[in-house]
Order: structure tokens, then C-alpha cells, then sequence
């Protein structure tokens, strides 16, 4: 039997099966919608969201616990900073998050 499958120009069969640097494992798209990274959100959430980002914070992501409740992610301007808004809409200045680089 004959391999039918075809690599780019200039690239090996193997070259096609690793992931490229571009390439997420994640869908990207939710973080484009600001919308659906604020769908889940409790009310409190929300509005110290808000107050935040007129302090120029961002919301990075949402973190989806199983069984529990969303956990919102926001940096400072500079990025070098982070902090999670609880369920009751408090801020953590240092959660328990460990976050990838």
C-alpha cells in the first residue's frame, strides 16, 4: 500500500505532523470576544470588572472549574501583574493560580 498523504513542498511527511509555533491547542476565539469571555460572569463579577478596566486592567481569560464558579483573570497594563475577581465580586491579589508562560 501506497502513503497517500503529501507534505509542502521542501518539508518531510513529519515536517505536516508537528504542531506549528502559531498553532494553539486552545480555540483562540474567546479571547477575540469579549463578549463570551464575560458570559458566566456573576453580576458582582462583572461590575468589579468594570472598575477595573477603567483602571486600565485587562481581562486575560476565564477559568471554568468544574462545579464551581467562573474565575476571571486580569492583568495590569503592564502585564507583570495579575489578579482573580471571586464569585462574591472581592479581588485576590495573590490567588492560588499557577499560569503557563
Amino acid at each position: 500500500m501506497q502513503d497517500t498523504t503529501s507534505a509542502p513542498e521542501g518539508a518531510s511527511p513529519d515536517d505536516t505532523l508537528s504542531p506549528s509555533p502559531e498553532h494553539e491547542r486552545r480555540d483562540p476565539s474567546p479571547i477575540d470576544d469579549p463578549v463570551a469571555l464575560r458570559s458566566g460572569l456573576s453580576r458582582a463579577q462583572l461590575d468589579t470588572l468594570e472598575t477595573m478596566e477603567s483602571f486600565r486592567w485587562r481581562l486575560a481569560f476565564v477559568r471554568w472549574p468544574v462545579f464551581k464558579a467562573a474565575i476571571p483573570v486580569l492583568f495590569n497594563r503592564d502585564g507583570n501583574r495579575y489578579v482573580v475577581i471571586r464569585e462574591d465580586g472581592s479581588i485576590d491579589e495573590h490567588p492560588a493560580l499557577t499560569l503557563r508562560e
